[in-house]
């Protein structure tokens, strides 16, 4: 039985597709660096690559989506399949280092809901960004800021560190890019705690991201509208 004083359990949430070249790596790291950990769930979002079999042969749970069905999709799909006290999120393309795990978790002090890893607080590597997004997250994070009275460098950040509890009884709708506004909105109107620690943001080790900056800039603004009118 877990004693009050008992470091908590920690799952590590990995929503993926097509990142076969990357995952194994992600999923070692994330073995190695997360203290805690109970185990690494990968979500596979329908991929047409061997992005299953990579992340089960480098020692992750595995669930497979029958289709491809969007990163907010399958991020609900773990929410409802994780164990963990506390859950952290990255992506599976590389560009979330394992390695500052410990740092999220850090933050995660007992009245904390939910840590962000901002990139604006930390650094972007070359080629980890395009002018056009970074103007586009920048846009998306003070836009939510204003609806919601917040204070966030980083409201699109993938990379987060949340407690289970938080995520009970949130209306999550989202099927894309608009899930990290989501979970984020939702929790500040429950009266949650948020705090951001700077991190680091790479370049892709591999292929391009399915992030399409028009389409889904305007989707992410769309919920946020949204979720204000109908007060989160």
């Amino acid at each position: 039985m877990r004693t009050i004083d008992s470091p908590p359990v920690v799952s590590v949430l990995i929503a993926a597709y097509n990142e076969g070249p990357s995952i194994g790596a992600v999923v070692r790291r994330c073995l190695a660096h997360t203290p805690g950990l109970r185990e690494v769930l990968v979500v596979d979002d329908g991929s047409r690559d061997d992005t299953a079999a990579e992340a089960e042969r480098a020692g992750a749970s595995v669930f497979r989506m029958p289709f491809n069905q969007g990163k907010g999709a399958a991020l609900r799909e773990g929410f409802a399949r994780v164990v963990g006290d506390v859950v952290v999120l990255l992506d599976g393309d590389g560009q979330d280092p394992p390695e500052e795990i410990p740092r999220l978790l850090e933050a995660l002090a007992p009245e904390v809901d939910l840590v962000v890893g901002s990139r604006f607080l930390g650094r972007f590597e070359e080629g980890a960004i395009t002018p056009l997004n970074r103007v586009g997250n920048l846009a998306l994070t003070a836009a939510l800021n204003l609806l919601f009275r917040a204070r966030v460098t980083d409201s699109q950040a993938g990379f987060r560190a949340l407690r289970r509890r938080a995520l009970e009884g949130l209306r999550l709708q989202a099927r894309r890019y608009d899930i990290e506004t989501e979970v984020l909105v939702q929790v500040l109107a429950r009266g949650g705690r948020v705090v951001e620690v700077g991190v680091t943001r790479g370049a892709r080790a591999h292929g391009r991201s399915g992030l399409h900056a028009v389409y889904d800039g305007s989707r992410i603004l769309a919920r946020m509208i949204r979720l204000r009118l109908r007060g989160a």
